[in-house]
């Protein structure tokens, strides 16, 4: 009996690796290989005037491999039909914490996403991008893998904001410049907040928290509870943003 039992848990933990190494094989498609046609693609977090736009394709999503296998469940589901084609459903719910979970439907014959979707922790649907007509094969692009985190970037962070406390799975990957600010990109692989020092306030607003440290404000800024985003900041002893502008990249141009 105790056998069988652990041949059967065995067997649940390679299925659900093979679940995690498809849906890692068909984002990395994705950076050179799309489908294209007709998409629809609604943003509802973030809040917009008008959240539903079309595109020629499926916006990109930012990935980085090893969170993605380090925080995320990947569970395979049915074969569903996305813009009259046959598609398999993934899945992907973190292992901790409050993040969003994930849902990707992958052609069955191409193994590119013709659509995914984003729902907050407590399933309120933030973002859903879906291919509601396919032309006849898949088009080449060039979608670079995004670059490794600086070396000494989560040190940097710590000495700068001393007390934060980053939610669970996240790391900092990148710095830019914001205004007289800096904004710190964090990652648990797919879902990216926003952490700023400033010498301003932001507005109040869903899946924004923001504390007056000493001179200087602490934003952070994502799709996650509003308790989770001030618990991350509640600690935070002192603001001294010198350590992080070394790693700094200049302010986009395109806000």
């Amino acid at each position: 009996m105790r056998r069988t039992l652990s041949l059967l848990l065995l067997t649940l933990g390679t299925a659900h690796a093979g679940d995690l190494e498809d849906v890692q094989a068909a984002l990395k498609k994705a950076r050179t290989q799309v489908a294209r046609g007709q998409a629809e693609v609604t943003v509802l977090f973030p809040p917009r005037p008008d959240p539903t736009r079309t595109a020629t394709q499926l916006p990109a999503l930012t990935v980085r491999p090893a969170l993605l296998a380090r925080n995320f469940n990947v569970t395979r589901g049915g074969t569903e039909q996305v813009a009259g084609r046959d598609a398999t459903r993934f899945t992907l719910t973190p292992k901790l914490g409050d993040a969003a979970r994930w849902t990707l439907w992958v052609d069955l014959k191409w193994n590119v996403p013709l659509a995914f979707e984003e729902r907050g922790a407590d399933g309120t649907l933030a973002r859903r991008a879906a291919l509601t007509r396919v032309q006849a094969g898949i088009a080449r692009v060039n979608r670079p893998a995004p670059p490794a985190a600086p070396e000494g970037l989560r040190a940097a962070l710590n000495r700068a904001l001393p007390g934060l406390r980053l939610p669970p799975g996240f790391i900092p990957v990148a710095v830019q410049a914001r205004g007289k600010g800096l904004e710190v990109a964090l990652t648990d692989g797919l879902n990216v907040l926003a952490l700023v020092v400033a010498p301003q306030d932001v507005k109040a607003a869903p899946g924004v928290a923001s504390r007056r440290v000493g001179q200087r404000f602490v934003w952070l800024v994502g799709n996650l509870p509003q308790p989770t985003l001030q618990a991350a900041l509640a600690g935070v002893r002192s603001a001294t943003p010198d350590p992080l502008g070394t790693f700094s990249a200049p302010a986009d141009s395109n806000p």
